[in-house]
């Protein structure tokens, strides 16, 4: 299958990439930088330079595809509402130059802020009027001949590379002396590897039929307070509470996500497409030592 993927040279773009290599797929990646695009070249990846606000480049990519994964986001919090409109746009021109083909459209998004306190399933819709519609709009392309389906992603997907939540927090920690949890430290986050979460992207391409939703979270829910712990002692800091009203002050905008309890089953998912995460929680990553190293390895 020839397969278009943005967001390919990503943290978790390039194991999703390798992932469909090894699946003997043919992968077609999005590049934004010469480096980003060396690399993808190297390793085997049909090159379109451009990137997700590039539109005409996107409709290339997906109209000459078999299927089209759909990982890139500009992590852009200070300017939200400017970088979900901007996926959407993206999701909408995918999903236009695939109308009428019946071919597959994974389109990633996020659990967090979906529910908040009880346990998330799949089968439990996304609220209407989120800022980011990714699922919204996705869903909508199965009426449109869109093998469409949504993989909702944990907010800690781990492994060497990461520069998610967990790096920001560890780089908090390090500027103020403390590594601190909101409040009892009781709320949990989901996590999985992104080598488990590459594995589920590619049967989600290959397997998933039109509307579905996945859940790619191995662990339902590691509290806040256990991830505090461990980054507190491999830092050798302090680890202590803060009131939930001074979460923003002390976290910045991380603040209230690492506050919410948000956490999410996978076991439809795994019932239905057979996949069984096989790699370390990410408790045990982080005790690895890669994330604490001085100069911590960053994905382009």
């Amino acid at each position: 299958m020839r397969v278009f993927v943005t967001g390919a040279s990503g943290f978790i773009g390039s194991a999703v990439v390798r992932e469909l290599l090894d699946g003997g797929h043919h992968v077609v990646g999005l590049a934004r930088s010469d480096t980003s695009a060396a690399g993808l070249a190297a390793a085997g990846v049909e090159v379109i330079r451009g990137d997700i606000e590039n539109r005409d480049n996107l409709r290339v990519g997906a109209a000459d595809a078999d299927g089209v994964i759909h990982l890139a986001f500009i992590h852009d919090f200070s300017d939200y509402a400017r970088v979900a409109q901007t996926d959407r746009r993206a999701i909408e021109t995918i999903g236009e130059a695939l109308a009428g083909s019946d071919r597959p459209f994974v389109v990633t998004a996020g659990m967090a802020g979906l529910t908040q306190g009880s346990v998330l399933t799949e089968d439990v819709a996304a609220p209407p009027g989120l800022p980011r519609a990714s699922e919204e709009v996705a869903l909508r392309l199965a009426a449109r001949g869109v093998r469409a389906s949504v993989l909702r992603l944990p907010p800690s997907v781990h492994g060497e590379g990461d520069h998610g939540f967990v790096p920001r927090l560890i780089d908090i920690a390090r500027g103020t002396g403390v590594s601190a949890y909101p409040g009892d430290g009781h709320n949990r986050w989901p996590a999985v590897h992104r080598l488990d979460a590459a594995r589920l992207f590619r049967r989600a391409l290959e397997q998933a039929p039109a509307g579905a939703v996945l859940h790619g979270s191995a662990e339902e829910g590691v509290p806040v307070r256990d991830i505090a712990d461990v980054i507190g002692r491999n830092l050798k800091l302090p680890v202590s509470s803060i009131p939930h009203e001074e979460a923003t002050d002390h976290f910045g905008w991380i603040g209230a996500f690492f506050a919410w309890d948000v956490p999410a089953s996978s076991t439809l998912t795994q019932r239905q497409f057979g996949w069984q995460p096989t790699r370390q929680g990410l408790l045990a990553d982080l005790e690895q030592g890669h994330y604490f190293s001085d100069v911590p390895a960053r994905s382009s």
